[in-house]
């Protein structure tokens, strides 16, 4: 049974990553393109659904690919068993610094270009599905860090290749299923929810960089150096 830490902490990686400055772009864009059809309650509602069973297919998929051939060599997986928690500690002690600041990572892949989205903003609302795979896809450093230095390990320290990449991903659309409940039933409060995202986004950023941080100092005495912080 996987355990609710992990449960919570794979839904609130994937949070993190829906307000963070590249997917945060990505989400406007996407609530632009639902936006398209306020006053028509039900598309708007479905184009949300859509854009996020798009991105929870697209990490389910990338997750499953990646953990799946982790696991697959038996030297491999004995070799994370063993070294899994020693590799964890400096892993979250540098995605902690990418999220406050302190290492700043340029590279990008983006999948959605102009190109893509003038032809799906033409499209129906089919369009949201492959957007919300696409933007999934297309990861900056922050996004990056989240997905294969958060979840990854998380999802193979628990031998969980659905559950937890599908709470990921839905966290990472929670934006655009929120913003789209409220341009299909309160569209006056979407400027004010929009206003309030942007201003809490980096201090939740602060202290999740930083949990990872001590979270993985935490890792890094106990399991590389052998240190009991416990104290019973």
């Amino acid at each position: 049974m996987i355990p609710w830490l992990a449960i919570g902490s794979a839904l609130w990686l994937g949070i993190l990553t829906s307000i963070s400055p590249c997917p945060l772009a990505s989400n406007i864009a996407a609530i632009s393109f639902i936006g398209r059809r306020v006053g028509r309650t039900r598309q708007v509602l479905l184009s949300g659904l859509l854009y996020t069973v798009g991105r929870t297919a697209a990490y389910v998929a990338l997750a499953v690919v990646v953990t799946a051939g982790l696991m697959a060599s038996g030297e491999m997986s004995r070799f994370l068993q063993k070294y899994l928690n020693q590799i964890l500690g400096p892993v979250l002690i540098l995605v902690g610094m990418v999220l406050v600041g302190l290492v700043e990572v340029t590279a990008s892949l983006n999948l959605a270009g102009g190109a893509l989205q003038e032809r799906a903003s033409r499209g129906g609302i089919a369009w949201s599905l492959v957007l919300g795979v696409v933007f999934a896809l297309s990861f900056c450093p922050v996004s990056a860090g989240l997905f294969f230095g958060g979840l990854v390990p998380l999802s193979a320290a628990n031998g969980s290749h659905l559950m937890l990449p599908s709470l990921f991903g839905v966290g990472t659309a929670v934006p655009v299923l929120g913003f789209a409940f409220l341009m299909a039933f309160a569209t006056q409060h979407v400027g004010r929810a929009f206003n309030r995202l942007t201003q809490v986004e980096y201090w939740v950023r602060m202290v999740t960089g930083t949990v990872f941080i001590l979270a993985g100092i935490y890792y890094c005495v106990t399991h590389i150096y052998g240190v009991s912080l416990l104290v019973w």
